[in-house]
């Protein structure tokens, strides 16, 4: 009952990460309309723009899984008593969770690439 309750909380988790990620992209990306639209007028295609957006969204995996390691070789002793069949340092573990943290991070940058590579230069340039 308790690891499902745990499982149940870390989704929520999880769900709660993607969608503030979403909303960081998103409101940053809408920010920089005008930029992406001089890049799209200057002859940047839609995939160097798709690609510009979704970089900034594994920057910031980049750091949260270096500090998230960090944090978690730190609290090594506190895990490996709270750990019931699995040891501390379980390479396969941390290897499933970044993978995990990794698609969530990829779908949730790509709606906002994905409009950002979208966006007419003219109605860009008009905002201005």
């Amino acid at each position: 009952m308790l690891a499902q309750l745990s499982s149940l909380f870390g989704a929520l988790a999880l769900v709660l990460a993607v969608t503030g990620l979403y909303g960081v992209m998103s409101y940053t990306t809408s920010l920089r309309t005008n930029e992406i639209g001089i890049r799209m007028a200057l002859g940047a295609e839609r995939g160097a723009v798709l690609w510009m957006v979704l970089g900034e969204s594994v920057v910031l995996l980049a750091v949260g899984v270096v500090l998230g390691i960090a944090l978690a070789a730190g609290a090594l002793r506190v895990l490996s008593s709270r750990l019931y069949g699995l040891s501390a340092t379980d390479p396969v573990t941390f290897a499933a969770s970044v993978s995990v943290l990794a698609v969530a991070v990829l779908l949730a940058g790509y709606l906002p690439a994905r409009r950002a590579s979208r966006v007419d230069p003219l109605v860009a340039l008009r905002e201005e």
